[in-house]
Parts: C-alpha cells; sequence; structure tokens
C-alpha cells in the first residue's frame, strides 16, 4: 500500500531509478559552466543551470536536494530561486528536501516550519532538515506540520563531517549522544508512519559512519535514513547503504560530483554538458545498486 506522503513518494522515486540517490543541488558559483552565464555576479544564470540539472533527474533520483545555505547569499533574489526550483521539481514529480538545518523553539520555530514546509509564500518543500541540538521542543512544530500535510522532516543525529565527533561522540549516560539523540526520535517514528510502511521521520546518518548507521538502524527500524558523505567526502557506496534496508529505507546524497564531474566546466553546448550530467547520475546509480 502507497499514499502521497513524501515517505511513499521519495520510495517509489528511488525504486524507479533503482538506487537509492538524492542529488544535492549545491550551486558554487565558480563551478557552474559560463554557458549559462557568469553565476559569481548573475542569479539568473544560477537558475538556468539548476533548472537543467533538475530536468535530467526524473527516473534517475529518490529525490533531489536544495541546500539553501548556497542561494541565501544572493539576497531575496535566491530565496525565491530556491522556492521556483522546489515548484518545478514538484512539477516534474520529484520529492524535495530542502537542507536547511532549522532548530529553533516556540513561535520562531512555527515561523520556520511554515516558512520551509509551508505553502507559498513558503517553500512548499516536501521535507525539511532540522538541528535537534536546542531539545526536542524545537522539532515539534514541524512534527504537526508534517502530521498533518504528510510532510518529512529530516533530523541530524550522527553527521558525516569530521568534526561529528567533537559533540556527536560524547558520552551520555553510557551512550554517545547520537544515540541518546536516535532513542528520543522513537515516538516520531511512529507518528510520522506512512502507508508504504517507511516513517516519513528521517534521519541523517552520514555515510563516513558506517557502523553507526547499522546502530541507528537497529533503533529505528522504520524511520528513512538520509546518508551525505558519498562521493566528494570518500565515503564508499557500500558504507552509505549501511543504514539501508535492501537497499531500501533511505537515500544517499551526492552533490558535486553529480553537479561538477570532470568535462562540466569546459563543456562547449547544451548537449555535452547534459552528456556528462547524466554519466556522472548513471554511474552513481550503478556503483549504489552493485554495492
Amino acid at each position: 500500500m502507497t499514499g502521497d506522503t513524501f515517505a511513499d513518494r521519495a520510495t517509489e522515486a528511488a525504486r524507479k531509478a533503482g538506487a537509492p540517490l538524492c542529488v544535492g543541488l549545491d550551486p558554487f558559483a565558480d563551478r557552474i559552466p559560463l554557458l549559462f552565464g557568469d553565476a559569481r555576479s548573475d542569479v539568473t544564470a544560477v537558475g538556468r543551470f539548476c533548472a537543467a540539472v533538475l530536468e535530467l533527474l526524473p527516473g534517475r533520483v529518490g529525490a533531489v536536494k536544495p541546500q539553501l545555505g548556497l542561494f541565501e547569499p544572493y539576497g531575496g533574489a535566491g530565496l525565491t530561486l530556491a522556492q521556483e526550483l522546489i515548484a518545478q521539481a514538484r512539477q516534474l514529480s520529484l520529492p524535495t528536501i530542502l537542507d536547511a538545518k532549522r532548530g529553533d523553539i516556540g513561535t520562531t520555530a512555527e515561523g520556520y516550519a511554515q516558512a520551509t514546509l509551508g505553502p507559498p509564500p513558503g517553500c512548499d518543500a516536501d521535507c525539511v532538515t532540522l538541528n535537534p541540538f536546542m531539545g526536542l521542543d524545537t522539532i515539534e512544530p514541524f512534527a504537526r506540520l508534517a502530521e498533518l500535510s504528510g510532510r518529512g522532516i529530516a533530523v541530524l543525529v550522527r553527521t558525516s563531517n569530521p568534526g561529528a565527533q567533537d559533540f556527536q561522540d560524547l558520552d551520555c549516560g553510557g551512550a554517545p549522544l547520537w544515540v541518546r539523540v536516535a532513542q528520543a526520535l522513537a515516538p516520531l517514528e511512529a507518528r510520522l508512519m506512512a502507508p508504504c510502511g517507511w516513517s516519513n521521520l528521517m534521519i541523517v546518518a552520514g555515510a563516513t559512519a558506517p557502523a553507526q548507521a547499522r546502530r541507528l538502524r537497529a533503533i529505528l527500524p522504520k524511520a528513512l535514513f538520509l546518508a551525505p558523505g558519498y562521493g566528494a567526502q570518500g565515503a564508499s557506496a557500500a558504507d552509505a547503504k549501511a543504514g539501508l534496508v535492501g537497499g531500501e529505507g533511505g537515500l544517499v546524497s551526492a552533490s558535486r560530483a553529480i553537479l561538477y564531474p570532470p568535462g562540466a566546466y569546459e563543456a562547449t553546448g547544451l548537449n555535452a554538458w547534459r552528456d556528462t550530467i547524466v554519466a556522472a547520475l548513471d554511474r552513481a546509480r550503478q556503483e549504489l545498486s552493485a554495492a
């Protein structure tokens, strides 16, 4: 049985793609080919680039993940562009994860929830990343909205960056902090269950920490996993899938390896550029499928 929630749509899209790939939409101005314009000074060049990437993703990915922090430097125009790209992704039937890493309390958190998951003038994303380290009350406004609308929330638990060990690995009563966070999320996992059998609760479990991902799967058996760190950060496809179950139950995020493969910047025309991006997508899908 399937429905129209984030978990249902992302699971079905990954099945159609043949691999649990999520492409991060990370626009680095100095790496965007000049055939789209000069992205260092022209936000419309960023828009043309990102829109062209999106057109290549249906049938090849389970979701797309715009990184809001790379749109916000363009000011209001950047935020508007992110909203437009999420709308384009929806038209292409691509589930969206807005990488915003929000985390605050009270009415501020409610405002962030409406701004990220809410309909226009909100971003209308299918899922949003959250930082839980101020406490569970920071997550609740997002959880209520997700429960009512079938959206997803992706909570940071054990991240892929080297500094994750600074705090996330600290002992908290006989277990590291990331274990305690996962245990605290168990009620949300059950509360946000989707018809497909997976929860609209997603947790961020870095591909650079496969042993931790396996332990997290035992704590949260029905949560979706989002595994960053595959590709540019050095994690293998097998490491990235450590928290998945039979290849399902999550998505592996790749950004720079897909958006900026060798030869893409130097492409002399749109067709040649498309060929390099499709080849990068196919390589990632094949690696993940075979792992």
